[in-house]
């Protein structure tokens, strides 16, 4: 029968036990103590905006092709497709224009065949 030699691991591994720190004196839940609410953690006060703040709903974008009901988008229409392009001429992306996905392809190619015969800039102007 042969034996095995005996291993010495030389960087512990991850079932090797961590090295004792100075936090390991303190209990496993353990919370700095502060003031609190009678119902425990954060004070009603100490939220942001003070505590009677209501926060917005935010709203479902929805397609604007969709809603009109436009059979195409056309690339010759600028005042619609200016509408879909930043400052520096990159496309606005779906979650923020709202459009959906099909639309949203269709407006990228009407910006694409824009740009090819000079209607639409290829990026934003140039400041120096």
């Amino acid at each position: 029968m042969a034996e095995t030699p005996e291993r010495t691991p030389s960087a512990p591994g991850p079932s090797s036990p961590r090295p004792s720190s100075p936090s390991s004196s303190r209990p496993s839940g353990f919370r700095p103590s502060g003031p609190r609410s009678s119902e425990g953690g954060r004070p009603r006060d100490s939220r942001p905006g003070g505590p009677h703040k209501k926060r917005f709903q935010v709203r479902k974008k929805v397609c604007r092709f969709c809603v009109d009901k436009a059979p195409f988008i056309d690339y010759k229409d600028l005042k619609t497709v200016k509408f879909f392009i930043t400052e520096r001429g990159k496309i606005l992306p779906r979650r923020i224009s709202g459009n959906c996905a099909r639309h949203q392809r269709e407006i990228t190619v009407a910006i694409q065949r824009g740009r090819n015969i000079a209607l639409l800039p290829f990026s934003g102007e140039k400041t120096s």
